[in-house]
């Protein structure tokens, strides 16, 4: 046998199954999405064996993209868990031969109290498939396996489908990189869809000081705000420089008078800076290229609307 061979084989197997399904989304999946968009509830994804377990994973991807849905075991709810299905709730099946029993069963149920109906479904002739209110075509040529009954292509072919319904979902629901970041708080995920915005010092918590201000007046507000920083603005409110405390220590040993001289003239013109709705790993890779701790925070008017500091980026876990 080989091994590297028989991989492929199936690789090859799968992805036609997948390229000719392609033909088969048609407008009876734009039905079937138009249904979960409007449902009032939440969707229900019910399926057994292998099924069941593809059934899972795409309840877990529509509730991560915005639209909550829950799995519901078919043996289960033959003994009580039916009852979770309320009248406001769609319910998408999924069995490849389309005469599940345990699945069949819960037809009554469905149709008695009004919930609609979805299934994706390997054959278009069978019960499920006619009993559905829409579904979706997900038969195939022959599984990957080499005995033909091992659930392999079927099981894929179901996963994609059941990821472009959960996709073009998203897309009509304008679901976006903010939603996804608030429902993804934990985790590499979340942590990559973090903004600046979301991360700076605002308002009275940035070091801001005008361009006139005496120096003395400077290292005071160094002092206050903690940052080791002071950001100077001009008369518009617009960034035009920055005095850090190691400029001070410079100052200081070149005996400068800080009382008669002003920001102005020590200042670092066109201070390194990130717009506010930039991500934070881009901040974080600023900061790091250079071996700086804080970074002036505009808008794309470049007016100041915060400061971030490296301190804010460790306690996201980031770095």
């Amino acid at each position: 046998m080989d091994i590297v061979e028989a991989g492929r084989k199936v690789l090859k197997i799968e992805a036609r199954a997948i390229e000719s399904a392609i033909q088969k989304i048609n407008q009876e999946f734009e039905k079937a999405v138009n249904i979960l968009f409007d449902t009032r509830g939440r969707i229900v994804i019910t399926g057994m064996g292998k099924s069941g377990i593809i059934g899972r994973k795409i309840s877990a991807t529509l509730t991560s993209t915005g639209s909550p849905a829950v799995f519901l075991h078919p043996s289960e709810a033959l003994h009580g868990d039916i009852g979770i299905i309320h009248p406001d709730d769609v319910v998408v099946a999924l069995s490849t031969s389309g005469e599940t029993f345990e699945v069949i069963r819960l037809i009554n149920y469905i149709k008695r109290i009004g919930v609609k109906l979805i299934s994706l479904v390997g054959s278009p002739a069978s019960t499920l498939a006619l009993q559905s209110d829409v579904f979706i075509d997900c038969s195939i040529e022959k599984e990957a396996c080499p005995i033909g009954f091992v659930p392999t292509t079927s099981t894929t072919l179901t996963l994609a489908i059941g990821d472009a319904i959960s996709i073009a979902l998203m897309e009509k629901k304008g679901f976006n990189e903010d939603d996804f970041r608030n429902i993804h708080p934990g985790g590499s995920i979340g942590k990559k869809l973090l903004k600046v915005k979301h991360l700076m010092h605002t308002d009275h918590e940035i070091p801001i000081v005008k361009e006139d201000l005496k120096m003395d007046g400077v290292i005071k507000t160094i002092d206050e705000k903690h940052f080791g920083v002071a950001l100077v603005i001009d008369v518009n409110n617009q960034l035009s420089g920055i005095i850090t405390d190691g400029d001070l220590r410079r100052l200081i040993l070149k005996g400068v008078d800080f009382s008669k001289t002003t920001a102005r003239e020590f200042m670092s013109e066109n201070p390194l800076h990130i717009e506010e709705n930039q991500l934070a790993v881009e901040a974080l890779k600023i900061l790091e290229d250079h071996r700086i701790t804080s970074l002036a925070v505009v808008d794309k008017q470049q007016n100041l609307k915060g400061l971030l500091h490296l301190h804010d980026l460790w306690r996201t876990e980031m770095i």
